[in-house]
């Protein structure tokens, strides 16, 4: 699939997503509200929303801070490091996470500027972070992401490869807290949430990163403990 489809493909569903309604305050009262509910129906604990903040300028990501939301999400660390400094600098309580694939060389960049990096994916990375976590001195919550739905596009490890990479970050002296999927798009993605909860469960860690801004609802009753939701608060980017 070339760059330019891609793009193309971005374009088109960021103009048909629809634009959020209300001020960021009401949005954001009216994702959690969803989320509560939604976790309080499945049995779980009401989930950590991460709002994904890519691509948009500080002048739209301020009225969220001002509405009190201070977990965002970024894909890039390049874009995270030449956006946010200023606004820490205003709120220092702001944490970021890291939610896209991460590359071997940009580790230590990434272990000093996020919280958390939710994309650990293979051997190589996994020694890179092990590297930066022991020379900066600084412990990210780490998920691994699952390709849940084997996808040749997206990034992830197989399911079939996921305890032996677990077996390597603990080797490596990486403590991972959870996993993270994108099911596939256009399928129902209630049975990946639900396998990605069962891997989870079997390997024993707590943490779910799913759910985005179509599908937060059913990754939150099916346990999701952090939730990526981006353009139900921001609307389509391009």
């Amino acid at each position: 699939m070339g760059r330019a489809y891609r793009n193309a493909m971005k374009k088109a569903i960021a103009a048909s997503a629809p634009q959020p309604e209300g001020s960021a305050a009401e949005r954001l009262r009216e994702i959690q509200a969803v989320a509560a509910a939604e976790a309080r129906a499945g049995g779980h604990p009401a989930p950590k929303l991460v709002a994904i903040s890519k691509t948009f300028e500080a002048d739209a990501i301020r009225p969220l801070i001002h509405a009190g939301q201070r977990l965002f999400g970024e894909n890039r660390v390049q874009e995270a490091a030449a956006k946010w400094p200023e606004l820490i600098a205003e709120w220092p309580d702001i944490e970021l996470h890291l939610v896209g694939q991460l590359q071997s060389n940009k580790a230590a960049d990434a272990v000093r500027l996020f919280g958390a990096i939710h994309s650990v994916d293979r051997s190589s990375l996994v020694q890179a972070l092990a590297r930066a976590i022991d020379s900066e001195g600084r412990v990210p919550q780490l998920f691994v992401q699952v390709n849940i739905g084997d996808e040749l596009q997206k990034g992830g490890v197989a399911i079939s490869g996921l305890p032996a990479l677990l077996a390597e970050c603990a080797d490596s002296g990486l403590r991972i807290g959870g996993l993270m999927a994108v099911p596939p798009a256009e399928r129902d993605p209630a049975p990946y949430f639900a396998l990605l909860a069962k891997l989870a469960a079997r390997h024993g860690l707590a943490g779910l990163s799913m759910g985005m801004s179509h599908d937060y609802d059913i990754a939150v009753r099916l346990g999701a403990t952090h939730i990526r939701v981006g353009s139900a608060l921001f609307g389509g980017r391009f």
